[in-house]
């Protein structure tokens, strides 16, 4: 019997339902009952990460914590957060809650070291940057990391916040030209990988069509890891 996923919502919404998509196309399945069950808290209650680790706004982690409680008693046999920044936060939630929390930056340093990576630019909010959190699982690994400047910084919270999470999904909209720029100014500086470390990232590069071998997308690997957690298998066309 497959496990139940337990998705941990609201950081944002698109992210969410990008996160349940991901899971229902790359399960190997033939009906509705080889799907893998999954219960789905959309908590836009929830309160900015981001605004929380550099500013001192108000802490997540309490209602993130319900959120976890709320998935644990309606069935979830484990729990996955749509929210890189959000994982900065776990430590103060997983010890009330009995069911495990799938790590998303742990599992993206597992497979850098599988593909024998040394030096990974981070694309993500200024939260998930200045709290290390990211940086820290990856230098437990010997992978070295590399960031954008302070103006290109600016660019990636714009497409973040003044995009993706307002809903504008217009390329000729969208900053492509700067961020390919972004891009090839971070493989100059030796990045081998650029991990999209926002669940808003792998979006706005989708819209953008944006594409390369060398991004590396944390919410693909953690909808691949909950797909294995819970026992199922994942299609072919995605198993690599």
């Amino acid at each position: 019997m497959l496990k139940t996923i337990g998705i941990m919502g609201g950081m944002g919404p698109a992210s969410t339902v990008d996160l349940m998509n991901r899971i229902i196309s790359m399960t190997e399945a033939d009906s509705d009952q080889e799907h893998i069950p999954m219960i789905v808290d959309n908590n836009t209650r929830i309160p900015d990460r981001t605004e929380a680790i550099l500013f001192g706004g108000k802490n997540p982690a309490p209602e993130m914590a319900l959120s976890a409680a709320k998935l644990e008693a309606a069935g979830a046999d484990f729990i996955v957060i749509a929210c890189n920044a959000a994982h900065y936060f776990i430590p103060q939630i997983k010890d009330k809650i009995s069911i495990p929390i799938l790590d998303m930056t742990e599992e993206t340093a597992k497979l850098l070291i599988i593909k024998g990576v040394k030096r990974a630019a981070v694309l993500a909010t200024d939260g998930t940057i200045q709290s290390g959190f990211f940086e820290h699982a990856l230098e437990r690994v010997g992978i070295q990391t590399v960031y954008p400047n302070e103006e290109q910084q600016k660019l990636v919270m714009s497409l973040v916040y003044n995009y993706i999470k307002k809903g504008v999904t217009d390329v000729n909209d969208l900053p492509k030209e700067e961020m390919t720029n972004l891009v090839g100014d971070l493989s100059n500086q030796g990045a081998e990988v650029l991990i999209l470390a926002s669940t808003e990232l792998p979006i706005a590069f989708s819209i953008m069509g944006l594409r390369s071998d060398a991004f590396v997308d944390p919410t693909n690997i953690l909808a691949k890891s909950a797909i294995r957690m819970a026992g199922a298998k994942i299609r072919k066309s995605h198993d690599n």
